[in-house]
């Protein structure tokens, strides 16, 4: 399998001096509002039929900082705001491929702080990150080294609604490479309550971050909403409510993180289930348990961590009856209500209901890959069949 490096984001925490936490919050508000103004003028063109593409809104940006109201866009560095730009017309193209909703305008208390610096807008020498427009470098803590050799290609900086600063390096990471090709295949049923439930008949226990921090959680937001808006004491408190949500947040993506990585090392083909968990939170009685799961943002690092060392993942059709067809004989079962944790075939057959369907997932899956088809199977054919169900249609006589 031929190889590329791989594009890696590095990403840091940093303490700023005044002087530059000072710097980098005028930044992010000059970011916000030159994007805003951008949206503007794009959407007031198309209402005229008219499109305006990157070229035309980086002359407005000039022709802005040349006005007595906007003069203070000369004070913070260009190359941030010429970024969120080129963010802005790939928010559009992703627009009209019919991939994304229409951009919508940045909100100073909402929208992500962050500003993006490419290689004129920063210095990195000596494991040290100046930013333009600074003196002094950053006090990153290197938690972990970058790679050997590595060079920034981009930097970005953020600050999370905690008052936690980041800086993000993007670089080429040679070390990630394919893994040993191994015939280990493992089909993976998601739940809620174990997370995950292995074709092997392991089980993975569910660490329900945001049920441990729920008391707090609630304390916290209670006291929020009896403080006055616009006070000093709502700030302080809005900032603990968000120190809660990071800390759940945190410890979530670390849990997924080392999951994920034990699988594709141990694993060639990943079989999943290819839920909508969009649709499937609008339960109101599961959509906290399910969100708290974070079954979109596994599937998603699973997918990522495949690409990268060479594994393959293969999500099956979600309307396949994994929990209902009898793993051993392959009978179908009528009914199988979701409080039907163990059941017994005609055949004889005792089976746990999630073992046996990431069982029956595992062999979905080996027929989508001898169709050919991709990560995603019903995607793969529009208007038409799955592939699990194509496979399934060559076999009937």
């Amino acid at each position: 399998m031929a190889t590329t490096h791989v594009k890696r984001a590095f990403k840091y925490r940093f303490y700023p001096t005044g002087e530059q936490a000072a710097e980098l919050s005028r930044t992010f508000g000059c970011v916000r509002k030159v994007y805003n103004m951008a949206l503007a003028a794009r959407t007031e063109a198309w209402t005229r039929q008219e499109r305006v593409n990157y070229n035309q809104t980086s002359a407005m940006l000039t022709a802005w900082k040349k006005t007595e109201e906007l003069a203070f866009l000369n004070e913070v560095s260009s190359v941030p705001l010429q970024q969120c730009l080129r963010h802005l017309q790939v928010a559009f193209t992703h627009f009209f491929g019919k991939r994304a909703k229409y951009p919508r305008f940045k909100s100073k208390k909402k929208s992500r702080k962050s500003a993006e610096y490419t290689t004129s807008g920063f210095r990195f020498r000596d494991g040290e990150l100046t930013l333009a427009k600074m003196r002094e470098p950053l006090d990153i803590v290197w938690s972990r080294p970058l790679p050997e050799g590595a060079k920034p290609s981009t930097v970005t900086v953020s600050q999370d609604a905690a008052g936690r600063w980041y800086v993000s390096m993007l670089c080429d990471d040679p070390t990630v490479k394919p893994l040993p090709a191994s015939n280990a295949a493992v089909g993976v049923d998601v739940g809620l309550d174990h997370l995950l439930t292995l074709s092997t008949g392991e089980k993975v226990a569910n660490p329900r971050h945001e049920r441990k921090d729920r008391s707090r959680l609630a304390l916290a937001q209670r006291r929020l909403a009896k403080k006055a808006k616009g006070s000093a004491n709502r700030v302080k408190a809005r900032r603990k409510v968000a120190k809660i949500h990071a800390r759940i947040a945190d410890r979530r993506r670390d849990g997924l993180h080392k999951l994920t990585t034990r699988l594709v090392r141990e694993n060639q083909t990943i079989v999943i289930e290819d839920l909508t968990v969009r649709n499937m939170v609008k339960n109101r009685t599961l959509a906290r348990a399910i969100s708290d799961a974070a079954w979109s943002e596994f599937r998603s690092v699973l997918e990522y961590k495949a690409a990268w060392y060479g594994r393959e993942v293969i999500a099956v059709d979600r309307f396949f009856p994994s929990s209902k067809l009898c793993s051993t004989c392959g009978t179908l079962q009528q009914k199988m209500p979701l409080h039907v944790r163990t059941w017994t075939c005609d055949c004889g057959t005792t089976h746990d209901r999630d073992v046996n369907a990431a069982k029956n997932m595992l062999a979905a899956g080996r027929a989508v890959s001898a169709c050919g088809a991709g990560v995603r199977p019903q995607r793969s054919t529009p208007g038409g069949q799955s592939a699990m169900n194509q496979e399934v249609s060559r076999r009937e006589p």
